[in-house]
């Protein structure tokens, strides 16, 4: 097999009467075409689940993991660097740019952090222990090895582990800080939004001010629980949303994908007691806010 330090997506063969792999894969995803599948077939791209190279010919069998590489023709370079803090057998702790996806979504593959820190460390076992939003910046923490991850996952899952953002937004004179916002926070529409609704509080952020200037002052917001998008759902809610932020309060599709007006939150810091060394990480983002607002 071809060592190609790629981030291979995985697919279980559904129940059917094809022949081969190469019949149903081209069945279950047509927007991909029988040509670009034999291609991929031919050049070794297509994987079992021993991460061997499947022919075009082989036996279909339900149930069969198979793993296949996604590829985007013309991927456009993200012309921005993450830098790495930190990296040991088990842990590796990157700063993230904006604009940058953690993982592969939609039109980005290898311009994602995971496939550039696959290619830096040569290691296909890199994974990430949790999710910043491709607008936000910071901090990333990734597994280097399957034998621990699941320690580290368990810091995520218990939440033993302290997270601290800062953020540029309108000021808000009229509340007491710090204060503590706590919401039901669900899927919203489109589908790439959340959004609060009435009910039981699945979500909690501490938020404090560290500077107040003017009409733009600089926050601090300590996330309690993890939902998609709870500090931009949170701030938007309270009447001072991120600056340049595409989603809320309402989507702003110019703000997707220009560089000069990039979201004001980043990730700060991460702290926590190594579970596999047992001493305390404390690590800070390099990044700063550009207060381009």
């Amino acid at each position: 097999m071809t060592t190609s330090h790629s981030i291979a997506s995985s697919f279980v063969l559904p129940p059917g009467d094809w022949q081969t792999v190469f019949d149903c894969l081209c069945a279950n995803f047509p927007a991909i075409s029988p040509d670009r599948w034999r291609d991929r077939f031919v050049r070794e791209r297509v994987l079992d689940d021993t991460k061997q190279p499947l022919d075009l010919a082989h036996a279909y069998s339900a149930g069969l993991r198979i793993y296949y590489f996604r590829e985007v023709p013309a991927e456009k370079p993200i012309p921005f660097f993450e830098s790495i803090l930190y990296a040991d057998a088990h842990l590796i702790v990157a700063d993230k740019p904006p604009f940058l996806p953690v993982t592969p979504v939609g039109e980005y593959v290898e311009q994602t952090l995971l496939a550039r820190l696959i290619k830096h460390f040569g290691n296909d076992d890199i994974a990430p222990l949790h999710r910043i939003d491709r607008h936000t910046s910071g901090l990333v923490l990734f597994s280097a090895q399957r034998a621990s991850r699941a320690a580290y996952q368990a810091l995520f899952r218990d939440r033993t582990i302290e997270k601290t953002y800062e953020a540029m937004a309108p000021a808000l004179p009229h509340l007491e800080f710090p204060l503590t916002r706590r919401s039901r926070i669900v899927r919203g529409e489109p589908f790439f939004r959340s959004c609060e609704i009435e009910g039981e509080a699945n979500t909690e952020t501490w938020i404090e001010v560290i500077d107040r200037g003017g009409d733009h002052w600089h926050y601090r917001l300590h996330p309690i629980t993890g939902k998609k998008h709870q500090l931009r759902v949170h701030m938007a809610a309270l009447g001072a949303p991120i600056y340049n932020d595409a989603f809320y309060p309402e989507v702003c599709a110019a703000l997707f994908n220009d560089y000069s007006r990039p979201l004001q939150l980043l990730a700060r810091e991460l702290q926590f007691i190594d579970p596999i060394h047992g001493h305390r990480h404390v690590f800070t983002s390099q990044l700063s806010l550009t207060h381009h607002i």
